[in-house]
């Protein structure tokens, strides 16, 4: 288990620079990229359950220096963003994007707050998020979303987040979801 996690990580790394150096093209870092985070919460689960460890304290310990594996895997946990300007694109992209708004809305009204049941909603809403073009870098929603997968993929999935916690991800979600309409009536 802990063999197939250390791969999984250099595999990301090597993944994230060759996609910097050009060496891929954007479907197949896509497809591999979304294959390795998956595999990778399944290692993380297997592998640290049983040691009572990080990831962070993982790769410590085995002298990994991966940055680029580090913030794909535990801060993002989506592939790098992919702008599309085409108008079809765009269309499908804002649906998706209120989809995953909703859906992941109605999970924390109706009281999920296991750290696996929220990552995956989350994921999914900061990589539609990310597709939308002419969005500045800094922009609210993308902001709000990534700080809470960041808190999320810190977290075990067994986890579970508080009343406290799950009532301010609603008030972040709403907001973010206020401020991506108020993106989409000024870019009509």
């Amino acid at each position: 288990d802990q063999a197939t996690l250390y791969a999984i990580i250099l595999a990301t790394e090597h993944l994230e620079r060759a996609y910097a150096r050009d060496a891929i093209t954007q479907q197949e870092y896509v497809q591999e990229c979304n294959k390795l985070i998956s595999q990778f919460r399944l290692a993380e689960k297997a592998a640290l359950s049983k040691l009572n460890m990080t990831t962070e304290k993982f790769m410590q310990l085995y002298q990994m220096d991966c940055p680029r594996a580090t913030e794909r895997l535990l801060n993002m946990g989506v592939p790098e963003p992919i702008r599309s300007g085409e108008s079809a694109d765009v269309a499908v992209t804002v649906a998706e994007t209120v989809q995953h708004f909703i859906t992941a809305m109605d999970a924390v009204k109706l009281e999920s707050r296991f750290v696996d049941e929220l990552q995956p909603l989350l994921s999914d809403l900061m990589d539609s998020l990310t597709r939308l073009p002419e969005t500045p870098n800094d922009w609210s929603p993308n902001h709000k979303v990534k700080k809470w997968l960041q808190k999320l993929n810190s977290m075990r999935a067994v986890d579970e987040i508080d009343e406290e916690d799950s009532r301010q991800l609603y008030l972040d979600l709403d907001s973010a979801y206020s401020e991506f309409t108020r993106y989409l009536k000024r870019n009509k």
